[in-house]
């Protein structure tokens, strides 16, 4: 099996460059806080799955599938941030969150 076939990665592929369209709309200081946090945030579940195809260790692996577990609460949680400071719609929350819990 290749990375490429790992359905979760694809999708947080998917969501991650969602979120950076999503994010380059926005003014300097939103990208710059908010903005900044969220696409390192789901950048890094992409980036976590594809370190852990690559470990051979029963501990390396689980230990970077929890990385990626974080950095997605992390995601959601800065989701929560922008909705919250009218950065992103409800609609397109509600979108996000449910595409990442699926």
């Amino acid at each position: 099996m290749k990375l490429e076939d790992l359905e979760i990665y694809n999708k947080s592929l998917e969501i991650g460059e969602r979120v950076w369209k999503l994010t380059l709309t926005w003014d300097y200081y939103a990208k710059d806080t908010v903005g900044r946090q969220l696409v390192r945030s789901i950048d890094s579940v992409a980036a976590n799955i594809s370190e852990v195809f690559g470990r051979y260790h029963f501990k390396d692996r689980q230990r970077f599938n929890y990385f990626s577990r974080g950095s997605l609460y992390e995601s959601k949680t800065w989701l929560a941030k922008a909705t919250a400071r009218g950065l992103l719609d409800k609609k397109e929350y509600e979108e996000m969150v449910s595409y990442i819990n699926d």
